[in-house]
């Protein structure tokens, strides 16, 4: 049986410039391949079924463009750098049997020492996870590293988005558990009952306006 070696093909990006960070797993396996399609964008979160740049192009009316291209990278880059965010996914590499984009999927991960890039970049002061605890989510492996560190995250909020914060290194961390920006994690959104009352109120509105309205507060 054939194992496909999934390696994060981006670095991290813009940690001494962020007091917030951005934190997922990897991007899509074709995003390691290269195989891209005319859609994505060569760069963190560029999946052309991916929801986060649409959300914070949705929030900032931002104009992005959707495309294989040059510029659209650069005003992804552009939009981070402005407003103090990074990007620090926390998965390295992982292995899949079957080659899809699922977290549930990955075996033997890797993870990058999320750890050491805090006490590099002190300005940091807020971690935001695409994805909530769930097996093999960014939050997920956040905790297996904070353990590692005898790291207790304490509760802010218990509801979604799920906030925590811990004391390390002289400072506070906040960290926040965001509704995961994939299709995959429409029918969770669709089943909460705010998105339902909302829904109810505006046939129009979608899970996508949902997301807005959850990530604004934090970007």
């Amino acid at each position: 049986m054939s194992v496909f070696l999934h390696t994060h093909p981006y670095e991290p990006y813009n940690l001494e410039g962020a007091t917030k960070i951005i934190v997922g797993t990897l991007p899509p396996p074709r995003f390691t391949t290269g195989d891209l399609n005319d859609k994505d964008v060569d760069f963190c979160y560029g999946s052309s079924n991916g929801q986060l740049w649409p959300i914070l192009d949705k929030i900032f009316n931002l104009g992005l463009v959707y495309e294989n291209t040059h510029h659209a990278i650069e005003q992804r880059k552009h939009f981070l750098l402005s407003r103090k965010i990074g990007v620090c996914d926390i998965v390295a590499s992982s292995e899949r049997i079957k080659i899809d984009a699922s977290d549930i999927g990955m075996q033997n991960v890797q993870l990058r020492d999320i750890f050491g890039y805090l006490a590099k970049h002190p300005n940091i002061d807020t971690l935001l996870f695409t994805g909530g605890n769930s097996k093999n989510g960014p939050e997920y492996f956040f905790r297996r590293k904070a353990k590692e560190q005898n790291i207790k995250l304490d509760i802010i909020s218990n509801e979604v988005p799920r906030i925590h914060s811990f004391a390390w290194a002289g400072r506070t961390i906040k960290t926040v558990s965001l509704t995961a920006p994939s299709g995959a994690a429409n029918r969770a959104v669709g089943s909460l009952a705010l998105y339902k009352k909302l829904k109810n109120e505006n046939p129009a509105f979608t899970t996508i306006d949902f997301r807005v309205l959850q990530y604004t507060p934090f970007f």
